[in-house]
Formats: structure tokens, C-alpha cells, sequence
């Protein structure tokens, strides 16, 4: 992206990679207004205070399962900035205190599949349509949701954690679906799925023991490679699923 003042929104901006991708964006000089989401005040001090120590960071609570509140904080954007030229989303869902990734089939839950769905698949499919007009202008512009390897179809060898595999892989068709109509009324617009790796953030720690010290990342290692991704797709790579190294992953 070559615009000098650009503009990016963060959805999940409260922790984790989501906070990364904030301070990175920040950091980044082609990057002029910055805006992050978060769902809870109290699970998002990082966020909040960060922004009031940064004016071109503008913090905005949305609910990614509640249309509607998408629907303001996108208002709210359009308010203040014509254009948007980076968008990531990184909200994503696993477990949450005794709901865990199910490992069998006599596991499964309706609402907490649901749940996954809501989060990790119909909130990024919200963000593709509410973002669309913001995309859509005459300079490179950049969607992009963190999905996962474990989503990929052709990838699955070992079973298990049905709810966070299908809600991903449902993802990938989602955007993949999406990249073809943007192709068609945002053309500028790359839309990408992105495989973050293993990462330290709450997310995996209670995944972390058997994962390698050197396949475990920092949330800025992460974010660094995931930009370096990002930076280097094509309008060909439009609807594709990428590896945090750039190559390409298995549907």
C-alpha cells in the first residue's frame, strides 16, 4: 500500500494478536488512523489505555455476535475516515472455563457449537459486508481474518476439536466466497485467510505443553510475520489461505 495515510481497523483489538496488530499498525508510517474493537472494558485495558495516550488510535466496543453493534462502530468509522485500507479480524473463539475443544463426538454441544460459529465464522462474514463500502476505492486495500490450520479439510489427520475445526474451515469458504464478489465490486480489495501458528496468548495456554519452544510464537513475532504475508499478496492471492511463512495451506 503505497497511501502515506492510510487507515486500518483491528476487530478483537482488546489482547492477544489483536492488541499486536494494534501496536504494530501504529508503529507502521502508512498508517495514519487506527481503530480497534473490543467487547469488555475490563478485558481491554491494554486498548484503552494505550488510546488515550494515542489519539490516532480510536477504541470501539462491538459485539462481533450482534449485527447491530458492528453495524455503529462501522457508522462511527464512516463518520470520521472515507476509506479503510487494512481490516483484520482476530476475534476468535476455543474454549471458555469448562467448555473445552470437544474430542469426541458424544462431547458435542448445540450451543457451544454455535458459539463457535457465531464467533469465529458469522462475525468475520459481518465484517466482510459492513466493510465493503470502506474498501471499496481507487488504492490496494487489504481484508484479512485469522483462521487456522487446523480448519483445513485436507490437512486433518488427527480428529478431535469438531466445533473449532468446522467453525474454521466454514470460515475459509465464507472469504473464499467473498473474494469472488469483492473481484467484483471492490477489485482493489485482497482478501485473505491467514494461519497465525501457535501462539502465546489465552487462547493456546492450556495447549502449550506439547507444542515446541520454538514453535510457540510471541504475539509479535506473529504479527510481524502475518504483516510481512499481507505485504507481499497480489490481487491473484485474493480468496487464498496462507501459512504464517507465506506458503499456501490446504483447504
Amino acid at each position: 500500500m503505497a497511501e502515506a495515510r492510510g487507515s486500518a481497523l483491528v476487530v478483537g483489538a482488546s489482547q492477544g494478536i489483536g492488541l499486536g496488530f494494534v501496536n504494530q499498525l501504529l508503529q507502521d508510517g502508512r498508517f495514519q488512523q487506527i481503530y480497534g474493537t473490543y467487547r469488555q472494558p475490563d478485558s481491554a485495558q491494554g486498548l484503552l489505555t494505550l488510546a488515550e495516550r494515542v489519539p490516532r488510535l480510536t477504541p470501539l466496543a462491538v459485539d462481533v455476535t450482534d449485527e447491530a453493534s458492528l453495524a455503529t462502530a462501522i457508522g462511527t468509522i464512516q463518520g470520521r475516515t472515507p476509506q479503510l485500507h487494512r481490516v483484520v479480524y482476530c476475534v476468535g473463539w476455543l474454549h471458555d472455563g469448562p467448555l473445552q475443544p470437544e474430542k469426541s463426538l458424544r462431547q458435542l454441544d448445540q450451543a457451544q457449537l454455535l458459539r463457535s460459529f457465531e464467533v469465529n465464522t458469522i462475525g468475520a462474514g459481518l465484517v466482510a459486508k459492513h466493510c465493503l463500502p470502506l474498501l471499496n476505492h481507487d488504492q490496494p486495500s487489504l481484508l484479512a481474518a485469522l483462521s487456522a490450520k487446523i480448519g483445513s479439510i485436507g490437512d486433518n489427520r488427527l480428529g478431535g476439536w469438531y466445533g473449532y475445526r468446522a467453525s474454521k474451515a466454514a470460515l475459509n469458504m465464507l472469504f473464499k466466497t467473498a473474494a469472488i464478489e469483492y473481484a467484483r465490486k471492490s477489485p482493489n480489495t485482497i482478501l485473505a485467510l491467514l494461519h497465525p501458528g501457535t501462539t502465546d496468548t489465552q487462547l493456546s495456554q492450556p495447549f502449550q505443553r506439547g507444542v515446541p519452544p520454538e514453535k510457540l510464537f510471541s504475539v509479535q513475532r506473529t504479527v510481524s510475520q502475518l504483516m510481512t504475508v499481507m505485504d507481499n499478496l497480489t490481487p491473484a492471492d485474493s480468496g487464498e489461505f496462507f501459512n504464517w511463512d507465506g506458503s499456501r495451506l490446504p483447504w
